[in-house]
């Protein structure tokens, strides 16, 4: 994909910092706080923010940042539009939860930085493999096309 290739990586340092790495192999250090590097544990915070705790399927906070997963669109929890968008987004809320507290991650910028609410847009990967792709595989998400579909009475 074309903004991959043109994407900026956030990739740990080992003095536990931050760096933007550029496609092209340059660096400069972040201006925002990011997480250590490493694992955590991830909590939930299903309305407020927080840091490192998951709000839903496809939104989280780290270090005090709202980051939305780009490449995915889960279902709503809150509020969810029928039981089984409900029961499905539960399902994906804990699966990010358990994804993200598995293990350090990788936050990749795509063609834009923010969405509409100001959450920082990022694909998070860990050893090159997106995490949304995976809820996509497990059946817990849609790849994100740029528009919310239904979940309710979907087949």
């Amino acid at each position: 994909m074309r903004f991959l290739l043109e994407a900026l990586l956030i990739t740990g340092a080992a003095a536990g910092g931050w760096l933007l790495a550029t496609p092209r192999g340059g660096a400069v250090a972040a201006t925002e706080a990011a997480a250590e590097a490493g694992a955590r544990p991830f909590g939930f915070c299903h309305r407020g923010g927080g840091t490192d705790c998951v709000v839903d399927g496809d939104t989280f906070w780290m270090d005090g940042t709202k980051i939305r997963v780009a490449d995915i669109d889960a279902p709503e929890t809150h509020p969810s539009r029928c039981p089984e968008e409900e029961r499905l987004g539960n399902a994906a809320t804990k699966r990010l939860q358990a994804l993200l507290s598995a293990g350090p991650v990788t936050l990749v910028v795509g063609d834009r930085a923010t969405d509409k609410y100001g959450r920082a847009l990022r694909i998070v990967t860990r050893g090159g493999k997106s995490l949304g792709e995976q809820l996509v595989s497990e059946g817990l998400a849609r790849r994100w096309t740029g528009r919310r579909q239904p979940w309710c009475g979907a087949a």
